[in-house]
């Protein structure tokens, strides 16, 4: 005789010291350098389609922008799937999008659309404030003989830097836990992001620590990797390595964003099967 599905565990938002960011880091490098191929090639193939979609005129840079809380799931799914001895593969996208979640799914688009539009909404508020100085300072930066140090003093380009840090930092925090809660949560759009708010207001020393960390690894790795090729009298390599460096930060952070969220809500068990949602099991709630 079959047996039912059984719920998710409960989810219980808990209250973490500030040091908890620093084992975030830790924890999630360690689980990248297990499977590094499996979640090189997940960032990888999400950045392909990216890239094509891009291309796309108007729509693109919105729909690479509405992606990226599938992308954050993705490695929270394969990072949940690896504690357990699963394998890490690009399939696991198809996993979110397909099968019968349809409930699950929905919520995940309207979540993706939310993000999409308030990330468009931010980067037009910012254009208009800076008058276009942020795009001209990529101009300068990509452009060989540019100077992009002349743009830094604009007063305008300064204060629209400030801005988007403030309001995409602003942005993060509800999306930060909610396409978690909704996929293993069951929570509705709504409630996803206000759980999420919560729960990183909460915790915001150890999310802070966590911030930081990641500041001081990649200026400390620079520095170091600058150094070592100026004393090897190769400068220019510095770049080359530049590119496997970016993506080891890159996967190892994705990594890590399952930490913060199995920790914030008490989500300590690891996968068994599937672990895909029951859309007839009760909701939890977070918050």
């Amino acid at each position: 005789m079959s047996s039912l599905p059984l719920p998710p565990p409960p989810l219980l938002l808990q209250t973490l010291p500030a040091r908890q960011g620093v084992l975030w880091v830790r924890r999630g490098f360690a689980l990248f350098m297990r499977r590094p191929m499996g979640f090189t090639l997940l960032f990888l193939s999400f950045l392909f389609v990216a890239l094509f979609v891009m291309s796309l005129p108007v729509v693109g840079p919105i729909v690479v922008m509405m992606a990226l809380p599938l992308l954050s799931l993705a490695f929270m799914v394969a990072t949940r799937g690896a504690l357990g001895g699963k394998p890490v593969h690009p399939g696991q996208y198809v996993e979110l999008v397909g099968g019968r979640q349809k409930a699950r799914r929905r919520e995940l688009i309207k979540l993706c659309v939310v993000y999409g539009l308030a990330t468009a909404f931010i980067a037009a508020l910012c254009d208009w404030v800076d008058g276009g100085s942020f795009e001209q300072l990529h101009v300068e930066m990509m452009v060989e003989g540019g100077e992009p140090g002349v743009l830094l003093t604009d007063a305008r380009l300064q204060f629209g830097l400030l801005l988007r840090v403030a309001l995409t930092t602003l942005l993060a925090l509800p999306f930060w836990h909610a396409p978690a809660l909704v996929w293993w949560g069951q929570q509705g759009t709504a409630q996803s992001l206000f759980s999420s708010w919560i729960a990183c207001w909460r915790n915001r020393g150890a999310l802070l620590v966590y911030g930081l960390a990641w500041v001081v690894l990649v200026v400390a790795f620079t520095l170091l990797v600058g150094t070592v090729f100026a004393l090897l009298g190769a400068r220019q390599m510095a770049g080359i390595a530049a590119l496997p460096a970016g993506l080891m930060f890159s996967c190892a952070f994705y990594v890590s964003l399952y930490f913060t969220f199995s920790d914030s809500f008490g989500w300590t068990t690891t996968a068994a099967s599937t672990d895909q949602p029951n859309d007839q099991a009760p909701t939890n709630g977070a918050a």
